[in-house]
């Protein structure tokens, strides 16, 4: 039987590969409640997709999928956390407004680019501004791992891989070296 390589899954399932120009454009965020419709209809092809990912890949520290990802250039994002029974969180027009100074450092996958696994500093809290489809702003702070998830996310929103956030001189390691697939990520405290 031959082995597909993990990107290949990826793009076969609709997922924008690395070297896409949509994947190094800042999204385009949406004017809510004005263009809610088109804001709901974009969230629900993420969901979409993310449940097709979810059938060929078990993702242990949680999963995210930006609209980019999925060939549209809109400012949405979902992240569903790692606990099966926590509730997915969409994000319009995210944006980070505060973050700890403390940081930690960890393995992250991206599904654009899913044969190689980078380690990542990332703050270990993040405050995130986003808005409601009726137009309302919305704040809330994440920690850890969901926390890494959302960032994630949403640098994919402003146009940036997690390649652009590793160390100078750091390099992403092939799938088949990382040996962290299925466990959560882990934090000290």
């Amino acid at each position: 039987m031959i082995q597909v390589r993990p990107s290949r899954q990826m793009r076969d399932l609709g997922v924008v590969q690395e070297g896409a120009p949509i994947l190094a454009e800042p999204a385009r965020a949406f004017d809510l409640p004005a263009e809610r419709e088109a804001a709901e209809e974009v969230v629900e092809k993420l969901f979409t997709a993310m449940e097709r990912i979810g059938q060929v890949h078990p993702f242990a520290k949680g999963m995210g999928l930006a609209a980019p990802q999925i060939g549209i250039g809109r400012a949405a994002a979902i992240v569903r956390p790692a606990s099966a029974d926590a509730p997915a969180i969409v994000l319009l027009n995210p944006r980070i407004t505060d973050r700890s100074d403390e940081t930690d450092e960890q393995f992250e996958g991206c599904l654009s680019f899913f044969d190689v696994r980078g380690m990542v500093p990332r703050p270990l809290w993040i405050t995130v501004e986003a808005s409601t489809l009726d137009g309302q702003v919305a704040t809330t702070t994440y920690e850890r791992g969901i926390a890494r998830l959302i960032h994630h996310e949403i640098d994919h929103l402003d146009g940036m891989l997690y390649t652009g956030r590793m160390a100078v001189g750091a390099e992403p390691i092939p799938v088949e070296q990382y040996r962290q697939t299925g466990r959560a990520w882990a934090y000290e405290r």
